[in-house]
């Protein structure tokens, strides 16, 4: 039986998380607020840098203007820690939400937020893509928030010049997503549907023509990483019988989800961040399963295949 300790409960809500290693200890980020969903939205960066046995309060960022949701880390090529985030707007007269972004070289001094992508295009997650011979480049896939419904491919030499590449899906709300590459170029994403099952696809250069295959289940908060033997390891909310944060397999073949380790977890839960360092797995979640929502830290040592 996996065991978690909870490393964040001092919000009446905290939820949504990412993790990351950065200059030698793990970065944890997650939403704080009043409610699960509230005007007063922000993000907590906590630091360990003892693997997580340890975690101290790095930042906190805020807006006067927006509730701060999801937020997501990734280190850009200059080697400077990367927040990418959304603001559902306070004044919705000309939008309603808008992507950001926010830089530091420490982790605790951050720049001023700044505004990226599209209006009304909630940018998920962003990936960084780094080819022999070539410049690394950041895609990233936002979903548009409306009535039209509507998933879209982005990709820049930098986020701050994330420019459209292609539209990968509509009709049904798809919306959260995971975006991974292979060694060939070959993009993978793990991509949320309401209510209906998620989806895997694959997609070779320029990801202009997307093959997509049902993953067998309903996913919420999808996150996953890439096993250096090859497999796929993703971490997402499950809907069946009760409502929790598991680990499962991914198949690149048949695109279908096996349950592997459900981690302490339900209600209102999942959104996990995820490491892997060596043989160890380490992650970030949030979960209710206590009474109150709170934000989780688990690792796992990983066999070969």
């Amino acid at each position: 039986m996996l065991t978690a300790r909870c490393i964040w409960q001092q919000a009446e809500h905290n939820a949504f998380t990412d993790l990351i290693w950065f200059k030698q200890a793990l970065w944890c980020v997650f939403r704080e607020g009043s409610e699960h969903v509230s005007p007063d939205g922000a993000f907590r960066l906590l630091r360990s840098a003892d693997l997580g046995q340890s975690w101290q309060s790095a930042a906190l960022i805020n807006a006067s203007d927006a509730d701060l949701r999801d937020a997501k880390l990734s280190i850009g090529p200059a080697g400077n820690l990367l927040l990418l985030g959304a603001g559902a707007l306070h004044n919705r007269d000309q939008q309603s939400h808008q992507s950001y972004i926010w830089q530091s070289s420490d982790g605790y001094s951050w720049s001023a937020a700044t505004p990226i992508g599209e209006p009304n295009i909630w940018i998920w997650r962003m990936t960084w893509q780094q080819q022999p011979q070539q410049l690394a480049r950041c895609f990233a896939v936002g979903y548009r928030i409306g009535p039209e419904k509507l998933v879209r491919l982005y990709q820049g030499d930098s986020p701050l010049q994330l420019a459209p590449l292609a539209d990968l899906h509509s009709g049904s709300y798809a919306n959260e997503s995971g975006l991974l590459f292979e060694a060939d170029g070959t993009a993978l994403c793990l991509l949320r549907r309401d209510p209906e099952h998620g989806l895997f696809g694959a997609s070779k250069p320029p990801y202009s023509d997307w093959h997509w295959q049902d993953v067998g289940y309903r996913i919420g908060g999808p996150q996953w990483l890439q096993l250096p033997d090859g497999r796929l390891l993703a971490c997402v909310r499950l809907y069946d019988e009760e409502i929790r944060t598991s680990l499962c397999w991914i198949d690149r073949q048949t695109g279908k989800l096996t349950e592997w380790q459900t981690l302490p977890s339900g209600g209102d839960c999942s959104y996990a961040g995820m490491v892997l360092r060596n043989k160890t797995l380490y992650v970030s979640y949030y979960s209710s399963h206590e009474s109150k929502t709170s934000i989780y830290f688990t690792e796992i040592t990983l066999a070969g295949k």
